[in-house]
């Protein structure tokens, strides 16, 4: 069985990682926890972009090797942050490993006695921090009339120089067939009219090397040049699943299902990656799904603006599992979204807080004082427990088609936690503090169906939230008593989570730490 492979893009290690990265790398883990939550086999992909121009200067400009710069920041602030975060990737790429710069260079040799790659000379206007020349089209001028890259305002640099170029022109109309055969392939729908509009205006050559600086991986054929850092980067996503050295891993995973890029970096995954893969006759990813931008103070957040915000700072104030819920549930995927603490404090409260929290404390408080823990049988369910039983299906169902199928985390969430405000409405409704009063036989059987009928609810929910919200999961998962009695969490499929009457009476109810704290007052500098 082929695994349901996820990658992020591999991130440029100039400077240590920022909200923006973390966003794009959870979606993927709870993309893929969630995969794993349906019993599928799983790759997670993540890793570091480390060769061309700007990590040179970076390097430079801080007086070590490029080796050194990349060593430094993957092992003190990628990786960290990335264990931090509750990340389950399976593997981690640099594009300095032996296994992926080998892989490479046969890769590109291939090309090139195919007849492919060709050689010619090459000038125009190139952005360092996106490593790629630009289209004059493309550049936009400050009020002194310089020519900017449109995404991090500097001043281009016009270059000049022999390299050898990939028949990217000859695929244009290879693309626009297969755009049109898999309409689903690039997503959101936005992002893929952008690109069949790039192509059908007709696709230059792409020049695959560089001779002004050696900071890359030599042309097998040519050592005076190196090959360009973009070409490089894509082939991780064959390399680490073994590419031209473990046949079966690679034909087990590759290609991707998904491939979760920023906007930005769009027209590398949408149009020179399949072509390169079409070139040499191996298959295309399923989707390439491009989030948009985290905005602040209506500028995209980036170290070059700025704006950049370290994920701890927020991970010290609202927890890891909250910073991972937030962003997924506030901003619609694909689209841009603006980050503000105000409303990061809002959201907590009311829903996480107020609505999960503290519907999960009330039922505890209430099995523990009325029946000393021991969660009680329910004797029969009556319209507002056969409604409640309606909406957790509806809450699977929907959850499920949204997130695994759609990429949609934000109505995924939303739809558990819709289901939450349903049982939460209920206990209003019913009142079992007010039926706890009746000590007859048929009262205590009604207190005992009401109680029985929100834990059963919360065992489903912390089912559907553990791939976006673990830590909490797994503590509501046992507060439940749910483990033993279940099994373990990660064990629970989602497809089963709605089936009715999975929690057995008995088990040990206990109300143990508040699953989410109320907030400090944030200090000054944050």
């Amino acid at each position: 069985m082929k695994s349901f492979y996820v990658t992020t893009p591999i991130y440029y290690v100039n400077d240590a990682p920022h909200l923006g990265h973390a966003y794009t790398t959870v979606a993927g883990d709870v993309l893929t926890r969630w995969h794993r939550q349906r019993g599928e086999k799983v790759w997670y992909l993540t890793g570091t972009d480390e060769h061309g121009q700007k990590i040179m200067r970076t390097a430079d400009a801080n007086g070590v090797t490029p080796q050194e710069w990349c060593d430094k920041l993957v092992e003190e602030a990628w990786k960290p942050l990335w264990e931090h975060l509750e990340i389950a990737n399976d593997d981690f790429i640099r594009t300095t490993e032996k296994r992926h710069t080998d892989r490479v260079q046969e890769f590109v040799q291939d090309l090139y006695d195919k007849g492919e790659i060709y050689k010619g000379g090459y000038e125009g206007p190139y952005c360092v921090g996106c490593e790629e020349y630009k289209l004059p089209g493309d550049l936009i001028e400050d009020e002194q009339g310089a020519k900017l890259c449109p995404i991090h305002k500097k001043p281009v640099e016009i270059l000049k120089e022999e390299n050898y170029f990939f028949k990217l022109s000859a695929y244009g109309p290879k693309l626009l067939e297969f755009y049109e055969a898999n309409p689903d392939f690039i997503q959101p729908e936005s992002a893929r009219n952008e690109v069949v509009n790039f192509v059908k205006q007709g696709l230059q050559d792409l020049s695959i090397s560089r001779s002004t600086f050696d900071w890359g991986i030599p042309i097998p054929w040519d050592d005076k040049h190196v090959i360009y850092v973009w070409v490089d980067a894509l082939l991780n996503y064959a390399t680490a699943v073994g590419y031209g050295a473990d046949q079966a891993k690679f034909d087990a995973t590759f290609p991707a299902d998904v491939h979760l890029v920023g906007k930005d970096i769009l027209r590398f995954h949408a149009v020179i990656w399949p072509a390169m893969l079409m070139a040499q006759g191996l298959p295309v990813p399923g989707k390439v799904a491009a989030n948009g931008w985290l905005m602040v103070g209506g500028e995209k957040m980036s170290k070059s603006n700025l704006t950049g915000i370290k994920p701890q700072d927020l991970t010290s104030h609202f927890g890891v599992d909250a910073y991972r819920w937030y962003f997924l549930r506030a901003i619609a995927f694909g689209s841009d979204g603006s980050f503000s603490w105000e409303d990061f404090t809002a959201r907590y409260t009311s829903e996480l807080a107020n609505d999960y929290g503290n519907l999960a404390s009330r039922v505890a408080a209430m099995v523990g004082k009325y029946f000393d823990g021991a969660l009680p049988e329910a004797t029969a369910a009556g319209d507002a427990e056969q409604a409640v039983q309606r909406g957790l299906a509806e809450a699977v169902a929907e959850a499920d088609r949204k997130i695994g199928e759609e990429l949609d985390f934000q109505g995924g969430i939303l739809a558990v936690f819709d289901f939450v405000k349903q049982v939460n409405g209920y206990i209003t409704e019913q009142e079992p503090w007010k039926v706890a009063k009746d000590d007859s036989p048929e009262g205590r059987a009604r207190l005992a169906t009401i109680l029985y009928t929100a834990a059963e609810s919360l065992r489903a929910v912390a089912v559907l939230l553990n791939p976006v919200m673990p830590e909490t999961s797994q503590k509501l998962w046992e507060s439940l008593g749910a483990e033993p009695a279940l099994g373990a969490l990660a064990d629970q499929r989602l497809a089963d989570s709605g089936r009715w009457g999975q929690l057995p009476a008995g088990v040990t109810v206990t109300k143990g730490a508040v699953l989410f704290p109320r907030l400090e007052e944030p200090k000054k500098d944050a």
